[in-house]
């Protein structure tokens, strides 16, 4: 059997979601939108799409993108830290999943990826996990259930992946005080390209993707993605699989309209490892690939989504765009969870067996028309619209999840799963969301621009118990702004500065528990000010940026209680941020960043031992205060180069007490890569080139080790 059809064995993907969800836009949209480029008047025969891999190496200040703004701008037009990764730059760095693109490469991000967040939780800026950094894919977001987003995933099928930090709620809602991460798909193209990759590596690692896209027609063109993953993993019993599809078509009816419909389908079951156990406060080297999990633990996540893009360029000073989309996501894990040394018996106590099911459903619509005047004499750009959702979410388990077992740290018997209160739905939700979003951009002269946003989010939750036989129902209202400005003191040097507010939820929404109900949305406020540079015509590029963020109503101990929870907490971060990118000299390029921040707990506590026990000044748990990435690139020869790169992260703390650290780390990534021909490629890619043994995640008993040293090899053309 190939190695292309061995990574696919064993996934049935479900017939595709509905492909014919109605636009419910006041005119249809276009495909370049999503490329955050502006409208362009093409021939009448002329098939419209998104370049390929049109973002280049380097900071890609000048490359227009849709994270930071609703109307386009470049990194360097936008008062706020925008980076723009390119996904032949990820690729290339052999990053396969998105979490890895995203720590290995953008700004003061650190990965808190572990099996119950669906391995995707971030970090940065003080904030860290799904409820404070927020993820979308081509520009949606899939609403959080009980902590976990499962897609995208893959990054084979990425042209280019777009980070913003600090306060995005003004953009996309509750959920962003910390940042969002938007990945931006490859979508059709005017020209035939045909890109396919087979890999084979360590831990019997086998990787094989293909990409076609291209013209159909005069007024139709397509592009599909299809990539796919095995291997035996790192750990005992940690057999990992994964196929990512995605394709792709548009048609445009003139030069002024275009739809685009597209589907994207992920299916993983990644490694059942749930970490490994403290031994006297650490980590024994012996216990490294060890699986404490049961013999027949499962961990499976499905997602689709399918979408419908329009955009209608009415005239040169008005577009209308509309998106309407349908998402799910099935989701299932069955293991025993938490597993803690016990000096006295000498043995791993396993506790927590914890059977899983996830159904959820999203349908929602987006609308929103850009109008470019003149206000006063000035140049003005205008983007209003609207967000509307409806999400079902249905969560089954067998909680109190009891079950107990204890086995050898160094010889364990897996066992057999433990189900003593039966697999029953417990939780039903349905959440109506409606938005109502402005974004304006006036250029009051050549060199000086103000930006301003306004978002208002009102979600209604209805939520069901069907063990207690009871529910609730619960309205929010959110209102959220922000307010900058963008000086450009010599072409290509800009000083920005902006104020921005935003809100996060103090449980996933859709999932929100009875005792949380009565429990307003948390708020954030930032300030930010730094500057960034494109030089050297483009060669060089760096920012520099300063902020502080301020989170209220955080969940606290009444001091005076003990018992009762209240909503008076704070905590706050402040920090510096810089990055670098330089063309040194032909086939040489240096791109470096580092993150400094003061993290805290200005008012916090929880209870311990009866009593309520104040945290403030700690810091916040799964918060480093010092990140930073280096790459350098080095074509050493006609055909042949060379990369180097190393990610660095800063010691964590796992409990808000701050009594068990997490120790700062760094990983070296190399690659060797040589071009026997011009669309041939031989990639040989390391992967923790000195071994290094480092936690991601974890609390108290175990942590979620990184991935050990491997190696892969690969062979990729396009034709």
């Amino acid at each position: 059997m190939s190695t292309f059809s061995t990574c696919f064995e064993g996934f049935r993907p479900r017939s595709l979601a509905p492909l014919l969800l109605l636009s419910a836009s006041f005119g249809p949209g276009a495909a370049l939108a999503e490329d955050g480029e502006p409208p362009v008047t093409l021939p009448p025969v002329t098939v419209t799409g998104q370049r390929m891999e049109a973002v280049p190496a380097g900071l890609t200040l000048d490359a227009p993108n849709t994270g930071g703004s609703r109307l386009g701008l470049t990194p360097l037009e936008t008062p706020a830290s925008v980076e723009v990764i390119s996904g032949q730059t990820i690729r290339d760095r052999g990053q396969t999943s998105v979490t890895e693109a995203v720590t290995q490469n953008a700004t003061g991000f650190s990965s808190l990826a572990a099996p119950g967040n669906g391995g995707s939780s971030l970090a940065t800026r003080g904030f860290s996990g799904h409820g404070s950094v927020m993820q979308l894919y081509d520009g949606t977001r899939l609403y959080v259930g009980s902590g976990t987003v499962t897609f995208p995933f893959d990054t084979w099928s990425a042209e280019r992946v777009e980070v913003l930090r600090g306060p995005a709620s003004v953009l996309y809602g509750e959920g962003a005080i910390g940042g969002v991460v938007n990945v931006v798909p490859k979508r059709p193209t005017t020209d035939f390209r045909n890109e396919a990759m087979v890999a084979i590596g360590t831990d019997a690692q086998r990787r094989a993707a293909f990409g076609s896209g291209g013209p159909l027609t005069e007024t139709l063109s397509y592009r599909l993605d299809v990539s796919g993953n095995r291997s035996k993993g790192w750990v005992d019993r940690g057999d990992t699989k994964n196929l990512a599809l995605s394709g792709a078509v548009t048609f445009r009816a003139t030069p002024d309209v275009s739809v685009t419909l597209s589907n994207d389908y992920g299916d993983q079951q990644p490694q059942e490892y749930f970490g490994t156990p403290l031994i006297n406060g650490g980590i024994d080297r012996a216990l490294r690939h060890r699986n404490f999990n049961v013999a027949d633990s499962a961990i499976r996540y499905r997602d689709n989504w399918t979408q419908l893009k329009s955009e209608w360029t009415v005239s040169d000073a008005l577009t209308l765009r509309n998106t309407a989309y349908h998402l799910t996501s099935h989701r299932h894990w069955k293991n025993v969870e938490s597993y803690a040394w016990s000096a006295t018996t000498q043995r791993i106590n396993r506790s927590s067996y914890i059977e899983i099911y996830h159904d959820q459903r999203q349908v929602g619509d987006r609308f929103d028309a850009t109008w470019r005047s003149r206000l006063f004499g000035m140049r003005n750009e205008l983007v209003g619209g609207f967000d509307v959702n409806r999400i079902t979410f249905k969560n089954s388990s067998n909680s109190p999840y009891d079950g107990t077992s204890g086995v050898d740290p160094f010889d364990p018997s897996p066992g057999l799963f433990v189900n003593l209160a039966g697999t029953t739905a417990r939780l039903r939700s349905k959440t109506d969301q409606y938005a109502l979003f402005l974004e304006d951009r006036l250029s009051v002269t050549d060199r000086l621009a103000l930006i301003g946003g306004l978002r208002h989010d009102a979600p209604s939750i209805h939520r069901e118990d069907p063990v207690a036989r009871t529910s609730f129902d619960k309205d929010f209202h959110a209102t959220s702004w922000r307010a900058g400005a963008v000086y450009e003191v010599i072409p290509g040097l800009a000083l920005y500065g902006q104020y921005a507010t935003a809100v996060d939820p103090v449980g996933n929404l859709i999932s929100l528990s009875a005792a949380q109900k009565d429990f307003d949305l948390s708020t954030g406020r930032q300030v930010e000010v730094g500057v960034k540079q494109s030089f050297m015509e483009g060669r060089g590029e760096w920012t520099l940026a300063a902020y502080h963020i301020v989170k209220d109503k955080l969940l606290t101990t009444d001091p005076n209680r003990p018992g009762i929870t209240v909503q008076v907490g704070q905590q706050s971060s402040r920090g510096l941020e810089a990055s670098l990118s330089l063309g040194l000299w032909e086939g040489v390029r240096v791109d470096v960043n580092g993150a400094l921040l003061r993290a805290k707990y200005d008012d916090f506590s929880q209870t311990a031992s009866g009593r309520a026990v104040s945290y403030a000044g700690n810091v916040p748990t799964g918060v480093p205060e010092r990140t930073a990435n280096a790459w350098v690139n080095w074509a050493f020869l006609p055909g042949w180069e060379a990369r180097i790169g190393m990610h660095y992260v800063g010691k964590t703390y796992a409990d808000a007490a701050n009594t068990v650290v997490r120790p700062a780390y760094t990983v070296v990534n190399a690659g060797l890569d040589y071009r026997p021909t011009h669309n041939t490629k031989l990639s040989l890619r390391a992967v923790n080139l000195f071994d290094e043994i480092y936690a991601v995640a974890g609390g108290t008993t175990s942590w979620v080790l990184g991935r050990p040293r491997s190696a892969e090899l690969a062979i990729s053309m396009t034709f």
